[in-house]
């Protein structure tokens, strides 16, 4: 079999929709005659952990070394101690003191240790491909450091935008300027670029006129068909199916956090005047949300007094978090206006395509307004615009109780199978060897 080195921070047992798009590939890496070891991050706290996907990695046989580095993330807790996200407020000052402080990100002391437990296993092993996923950015500057010392290809992951990322702050022009610069250099040395979606191989295109357009590959993220009971359809996936039908009420649900430009703020305002003006339809729906809701955001529903149409489950492990969306009967995600918010498209949403569900996308024009759009089975408002949330979700409602809620394209929805991903990328390796 081939081997590639994968170097990937977020990865099981860290939970959260950042670690599914490496997890799934290193799942299924052995498919394909690929066999993946994964340098990752040690002991650390983390706003959620799920035990259930480590062990999914473990039953796809995928090698795991873990490195133990400083990290701000051991300030707040202890080993594998998941610990509570802070007042937005208050996590916003803290990534601004992060970012004018750590460049590029504050993950640098867990890459340079990522790097040299890589340069001893180099040593000593023989690997086909370097894959380094980002961010954190850090791992993309060290990855860039193996491939001029071993020779061996690199390829990069952009799951976000670097430079100009939509989270961006610089502080001073010499932050702008050696982010750049840091970027243009790891570039150099990476053989392949894969991104997540159109808008980001654009702006890299733009930015770096070196790259050509064949050095940048599109593979979009996706879901799993084992989690969602696709890949064997059984009584599990029939009585989940038959459940959400008997549900009485339209349950409307979001799996994910809550930061920067996403908050269900709007959302809940269109819910009250929902509850205020046709109180029969309010009490017809059910609000769940799955995550991290956040105290500001429990305060704001307690405020609207609507607290009653709204379940909060908090964090589930993933494998729950699925089997609640395939129950529920309408998904609900939102991408508020943000700098270069077009380049976003969450593995969050991906996932809510593989639930073939119908989906209320608050979002702004973009990518994944796009993909909303091409999925079919799409409601699509502006995402801070409570008058136009409340008539859809009014709408909406009628739909459910005529029983015609719209269905996806189903030719879209398989074009983003995980496995099917997968082949994508390890023919990019394999295309590649070949070339050399």
């Amino acid at each position: 079999m081939f081997k590639v080195l994968v170097i990937a921070y977020y990865y099981p047992p860290l939970g959260l929709s950042g670690v599914q798009r490496t997890l799934k590939f290193t799942k299924y890496f052995s498919k394909f005659d690929w066999k993946p070891t994964v340098i990752t991050t040690g002991n650390v706290a983390y706003y959620a952990h799920d035990f259930a996907l480590l062990k999914e990695a473990e039953e796809a046989g995928v090698k795991m070394i873990r490195t133990e580095a400083f990290d701000l993330n051991a300030l707040f807790g202890k080993q594998y101690q998941t610990v509570n996200m802070p007042n937005e407020f208050i996590r916003r000052i803290l990534s601004i003191f992060s970012k004018a402080i750590f460049i590029p990100d504050n993950k640098k002391s867990w890459a340079k240790k990522a790097y040299q437990t890589a340069r001893e296993l180099l040593l000593k092993e023989k690997y086909d491909i370097i894959y380094v996923t980002i961010p954190p950015f850090s791992s993309f500057v060290y990855a860039a450091k193996l491939k001029m010392e071993f020779g061996i290809p690199l390829f990069v992951d952009y799951r976000d935008l670097w430079y100009g990322n939509h989270f961006a702050f610089y502080p001073t022009p010499y932050h702008k300027y050696r982010h750049k610069k840091l970027e243009y250099t790891a570039l150099r040395s990476a053989d392949k670029v894969i991104t997540i979606n159109r808008r980001i191989k654009e702006k890299l295109l733009l930015t770096y006129p070196f790259l050509s357009f064949n050095d940048v590959m599109i593979i979009p993220h996706g879901y799993d068909p084992a989690d969602f009971g696709t890949v064997n359809r059984g009584s599990q996936s029939e009585n989940i199916i038959e459940k959400a039908a008997k549900s009485r009420k339209m349950r409307l649900t979001y799996a994910g956090i809550f930061y920067e430009n996403i908050t269900p703020e709007f959302l809940l305002k269109a819910f009250k005047q929902i509850s205020v003006e046709r109180p029969d339809i309010a009490a017809n729906i059910e609000l769940e949300f799955i995550g991290h809701l956040r105290k500001e955001n429990k305060k704001l529903i307690k405020e609207l007094g609507i607290h009653e149409f709204v379940r909060d489950l908090g964090y589930l492990e993933h494998k729950e978090t699925v089997k609640r969306l395939q129950e529920s009967d309408v998904l609900w995600m939102m991408i508020g206006r943000i700098k270069n918010a077009d380049t976003i498209s969450t593995s969050k949403l991906y996932e809510y395509f593989g639930t073939r569900k119908p989906i209320l996308g608050c979002v702004v024009d973009g990518t994944a307004k796009s993909a909303l759009q091409e999925y079919g089975a799409s409601f699509i408002t502006q995402p801070d615009d409570i008058q136009e949330i409340k008539e859809t979700i009014t709408h909406i409602h009628e739909l459910f109780q005529k029983k015609i809620l719209p269905t996806p394209n189903e030719e879209f929805v398989l074009k983003h199978d995980r496995i099917l991903l997968t082949e994508q990328l390890t023919k990019a390796f394999q295309f590649y060897l070949k070339a050399e």
